[in-house]
C-alpha cells in the first residue's frame, strides 16, 4: 500500500468574514482616521488660516515679484500701469467730456480714484482664478484654502502701497498739502482690503465651479467702475439731477466702491469735503467690510471640502 503524505498548503486562509458592524466608517472611527479634506468647524478653520499666515505673506510677495518678472522695466509697471490709465481717463472723460469742470483739483481726484478702484478691481479678478488658477497646490497640499484669496488681495494691497509713493507725489505736484487726515488713510485701505477679500473668497468659490467666471467678470466690473465714480464726482451728478428716484440716489451714495475711493479722497484732498460724503460714511464702510469679510468667508468654508475635487 502507497501512503499519502498530507503536507500543509501554502494558500492564505479565507479572509474573515466582515460583521454588519464593520463598515468603513466604523473601521475609521475604531482606528481614528478622519476624511482626507474634510471641512472643519469655522473656530478650526479660523484657527489654521492664522496658523498660516505666514504661507500667505510670503505666497503674496512672491506673485507679486513674479507678476513683472518677464517685462524689462519690471516692478515699474506696478506704478506705470494705473498712472497711464488715469492719463486716458483724464483725457476722455477730464478732457472730452467735461467731467472735471466744477470739481476742484481734478488730477488729484481721478488719479485717488484711480489707485484705489484698481485695488478693488485687481483683487477680485485675482480671487475669481483663485482655486481654480491653483490646482496643483490645491491638490498636493493640505492647508485652509481661504489662505489663496487672501493672499491674492495681500498681493493687491501690497502693489497699492508700493504705488502709493506715486500718488502722493502727484497730489504735492498739484498743490495738495500734507495733513493730518493723511492718516485716515490708513483705517480706509484696512477696510477696503476686509472687503477686497471677503468678495475675492465669494468669486474664488464661484470659479472654482464655474470657471465661466473669470471670463465674465471684466465686464461687470468696469460697469460697477462707471457708476463708483471713479472719473466723476457722484456729490455733484445727484445734485445736478435732484429728480432722481431715492433708489437710485442711495445705490449710488451707498456703493462700496464709492465709499472707500471717497474716504481716500477725504482723507487725501484737502478742497474734498466732508459735505461730499455719504451720511454716516464710516458707519458704511464698515458694515461693508463685515458684510462681505464675514460673510465671504463664511461662504468660502461651507465649501471647503469640494476644491480641488471633480
Amino acid at each position: 500500500m502507497s501512503q499519502v503524505l498530507d503536507t500543509p498548503s501554502s494558500a492564505p486562509p479565507p479572509p474573515a468574514p466582515v460583521l454588519p458592524d464593520d463598515d468603513p466608517a466604523a473601521l475609521a472611527a475604531r482606528h481614528g482616521l478622519t476624511v482626507s479634506g474634510a471641512r472643519p468647524t469655522l473656530s478650526a478653520y479660523v484657527r489654521q488660516l492664522w496658523a498660516r499666515r505666514h504661507f500667505i505673506t510670503a505666497f503674496a510677495t512672491a506673485k507679486l515679484t513674479a507678476q513683472y518678472s518677464q517685462a524689462k522695466l519690471g516692478q515699474v509697471w506696478q506704478v506705470a500701469t494705473p498712472l497711464l490709465n488715469a492719463a486716458v481717463y483724464y483725457f476722455i472723460f477730464g478732457v472730452l467730456m467735461g467731467t472735471s469742470r466744477g470739481v476742484p483739483d481734478y488730477v488729484p481726484f481721478l488719479v485717488t480714484g484711480v489707485f484705489v478702484w484698481t485695488f478693488t478691481q485687481s483683487s477680485i479678478m485675482a480671487g475669481t482664478r483663485a482655486i481654480s488658477g491653483s490646482l496643483g497646490l490645491v491638490r498636493a497640499l493640505h492647508f485652509p484654502r481661504a489662505a489663496l484669496p487672501v493672499s491674492y488681495a495681500l498681493q493687491q494691497l501690497q502693489q497699492l502701497l508700493f504705488s502709493m509713493a506715486a500718488l502722493f507725489v502727484i497730489l504735492l505736484c498739484f498743490g495738495v498739502p500734507v495733513g493730518v487726515s493723511w492718516l485716515l488713510a490708513v483705517p480706509a485701505l484696512a477696510l477696503q482690503f476686509v472687503f477686497n477679500a471677503g468678495v475675492a473668497m465669494i468669486v474664488a468659490r464661484l470659479g472654482a465651479r464655474t470657471p465661466d467666471i473669470a471670463q465674465l467678470m471684466p465686464f461687470l466690473l468696469r460697469t460697477w467702475m462707471y457708476v463708483s465714480g471713479v472719473m466723476w464726482s457722484i456729490d455733484r451728478v445727484l445734485a445736478g439731477h435732484p429728480d432722481l428716484p431715492r433708489i437710485v440716489l442711495l445705490a449710488l451714495r451707498c456703493n462700496p466702491a464709492a465709499v472707500y475711493i471717497d474716504l481716500m479722497r477725504f482723507a487725501l484732498i484737502d478742497s474734498f469735503h466732508a459735505s461730499q460724503l455719504p451720511h454716516h460714511v464710516w458707519a458704511l464702510a464698515v458694515g461693508w467690510a463685515l458684510l462681505a469679510g464675514v460673510g465671504g468667508f463664511i461662504y468660502f468654508w461651507k465649501a471647503e471640502e469640494t476644491y480641488g475635487r471633480g
